[in-house]
């Protein structure tokens, strides 16, 4: 299993990037009212906080001390009031950020969710889902969370120390200089931490993505699992794959969580400098009991904002480390972009024309080479050949899934590059071998062919694709559910539903990718049928690993090495006697010896 997570992704710096800091303060732009006032809040409470203190010293100097009954109530009064809008305050600036992480959360994924729709085939191949599905949940979740709650913290300690500050500064200035000594050293302190933090956050949230992967293909892959019984193998490995994230967490923690001691003691060594200096002034008049207690509540009380901007500090790391890998899928560029003066198709029905085309997915490993095809509008072309001959990748080419490294490709005489992405897309309908269907029903999935369709559109195209008979023995018909990819019908059911909104789509290129190589002969002929149907007047590409469902085929042609091997009709092709003719004899052979022999190759009892 390991094997399969050598994917390598981009490496980001280790040193504090504040680019990536002002990038994720820009996603609360679009929401800036909402901002401005749980900040507003957070001032209003702040300020409150370093008033109940000064008021508590008022409380014991010129009420109990001095025995004043009056000024007592009148404090209490006032204190109990500003209670009242402080919780007011505090239940303002709790709703506005809980709304704030998600909304910005809202955004991010709707930006990833929308550059994933943009991507290129190749940007899939080179990243495992894992990786995706690990931006998009938590790594999008925590920049939310840092935005928002970390922002609440953040700014409830800085405004609740600066307050705390000019009151101290008011009480007694001597004091208050001994106190700002301990804020340099916390930020000297928190810039070490800072380094040594981040990088093992990092390491994190890499091999966080990594083990997403496994979770990903482990649970799909479930039943090849369990028929293979590598259960055990499955977990020694997945053992072996959470291993260094186990330590790299472990080293993070122990920083984070040595962090907030060291806070602690730098405070400590402050309070007792302020109790012994004060103290002494006390002895002289120079400041009261209420001013010293007061002093040490504002400590005290300045304190608690530093640990949590400690914590803050903390999550910060995760979520630099985290916002790096989302903003790098944000600002992928596909590999396939439409051209500044391209113009939507109204239709493709046309000649289709490969002109010397080379393509590779690496350099050194041609795919196709100098490929040179001319297809006439209406015609069906059979692609035969062995696995990594190039049939997929033509028809990948056609979709334009994919463009030529070298030469051109034209539809209708046309250089396709000179219509959109999706006016080309669109017009084509593409049956694939392992069909996908989405959760919802099948009434749904097959209207994913064209959504504004009816429903009598929908039925019409099952019937014509040869569905419309076993979805009408289903107990909910066309609104049976189908169950995540489609997990509650069997494959060849799921191939007569991609069929139909194929069908329904009415596309003017059709292609075939293996469509009939895993099921049963009654549903091959079946989904021939209905491919008959749509072919007529498209023209069409069938890959075919059945050779017997391509004989009628206008023209069939071997692919080998990414070359043409050989091309002709099916009678063309046998009387050559060539590549084709051996592939089909063999394969002919084998149905006759399986269905005169049924039994043959099949182990026999007591072996």
């Amino acid at each position: 299993m390991t094997d399969n997570y050598e994917f390598e992704e981009e490496e980001f710096n280790t040193r504090f990037n504040g680019k990536t800091i002002t990038r994720i303060a820009q996603q609360a732009k679009p929401h800036w009212k909402m901002l401005t006032g749980f900040l507003l809040a957070i001032i209003l409470v702040s300020g409150l906080d370093a008033i109940f203190t000064y008021i508590s010293k008022r409380i014991i100097d010129d009420g109990i001390l001095a025995q004043d009954t009056e000024m007592l109530y009148q404090l209490v009064t006032i204190y109990g009031a500003l209670i009242i809008v402080s919780a007011v305050g505090v239940f303002a600036f709790i709703t506005l950020a809980g709304g704030l992480g998600e909304r910005i959360q809202y955004d991010l994924r709707k930006k990833m969710f929308a550059r994933l729709q943009d991507l290129s085939f190749s940007y899939y191949d080179s990243t495992p889902v894992g990786w995706i599905m690990s931006r998009v949940t938590s790594d999008s979740q925590r920049i939310a969370e840092l935005i928002s709650w970390g922002l609440l913290d953040t700014s409830w300690g800085i405004f609740g120390i600066g307050s705390s500050v000019i009151f101290m500064f008011i009480i007694n200035w001597r004091l208050a200089l001994i106190v700002l000594t301990i804020i340099p050293i916390l930020v000297i302190v928190a810039g070490q931490f800072q380094k040594y933090i981040l990088g093992e956050y990092r390491k994190v949230r890499k091999l966080n993505s990594q083990i997403t992967g496994a979770y990903n293909e482990n649970i799909t892959g479930v039943r090849v699992s369990k028929a293979l019984g590598r259960e055990q193998r499955n977990l020694d490995e997945f053992r072996e794959l959470t291993s260094p994230m186990y330590k790299a967490s472990f080293r993070a923690a122990v920083l984070s969580a040595l962090f907030l001691p060291v806070v602690q003691l730098i405070s400590a060594i402050g309070i007792g400098s302020i109790a012994w200096y004060g103290g002494w002034q006390a002895s002289y008049g120079g400041i009261t009991i209420g001013g010293i207690q007061a002093f040490i509540s504002y400590v005290i009380f300045m304190l608690f904002p530093v640990q949590e901007m400690a914590r803050v500090y903390a999550e910060m790391q995760r979520a630099i480390a985290s916002a790096e890998r989302v903003f790098s899928l944000i600002d992928s560029k596909p590999d396939i972009t439409d051209r500044a003066d391209a113009v939507t198709p109204g239709s493709m029905r046309g000649d289709i024309e490969f002109d010397h085309v080379t393509f590779y997915y690496e350099e050194a490993k041609p795919v196709l080479n100098d490929l040179t095809l001319h297809v006439k509008a209406g015609e069906t072309i059979a692609l035969v050949g062995p696995t990594g001959a190039g049939k997929s990748t033509i028809v990948n080419l056609v979709a334009r899934f994919y463009e030529p490294r070298k030469g051109v490709i034209r539809i209708a005489g046309r250089d396709y590059t000179e219509w959109t992405l999706h006016g080309i897309q669109s017009r084509i309908g593409i049956v694939l071998q392992t069909p996908h269907l989405f959760s919802g029903t099948i009434r749904d999935n097959i209207r994913y062919g064209r959504l504004n369709a009816t429903d009598e559109d929908v039925e019409r195209a099952a019937t014509l694709a040869g569905a419309h008979e076993f979805i009408s023995t289903l107990t909910k018909g066309y609104n049976e559910e189908v169950g995540e990819g489609g997990v509650l019908l069997s494959v060849g059911q799921k191939q007569l539903i991609s069929l139909a909104r194929a069908i329904l789509a009415d596309p003017d290129i059709f292609i075939m990718d293996e469509a009939t190589s895993s099921v049963d002969t009654l549903t091959e002929a079946l989904i021939q049928k209905g491919m008959e149907r749509i072919m007529r007047g498209r023209t069409s590409f069938v890959i075919a690993h059945r050779l017997s469902t391509i004989k009628r085929a206008d023209r069939i042609l071997v692919i080998e090495k990414g070359r043409i091997a050989e091309m002709g009709s099916h009678a063309e092709l046998i009387r050559q006697k060539g590549h084709y003719y051996r592939l089909y004899t063999q394969q002919f052979r084998r149905e006759l010896e399986q269905e005169y022999n049924p039994y043959e190759g099949l182990p026999v009892a007591g072996d």
